[in-house]
């Protein structure tokens, strides 16, 4: 019986070991992703309602352009 309470005790600290290890490889990962993790957030940038008008109408013609090519 006092080999396995040995062995017992033994897994035990090795166990508590693993576990210490783990918890350090955990806070390491931790704090290499929140230096380096995730996409930087953009600002968007504000546009004038003449500047989207403007734009839209430039698309239109493309899509019209596209559409005659289509056609003939």
């Amino acid at each position: 019986m006092a080999d396995v309470s040995s062995i017992l005790k033994q897994l035990r600290q090795e166990r508590d070991r693993v576990a210490k290890q783990l918890s350090g490889l955990n806070a390491a990962l931790t704090a290499f992703a929140g230096v380096y993790g995730g996409k930087p957030i953009r600002k968007r940038r504000k546009m004038s309602v003449a500047a989207r008008k403007k734009i839209a109408a430039a698309q239109r013609q493309r899509w019209a352009k596209f559409r005659a090519k289509q056609k003939g």
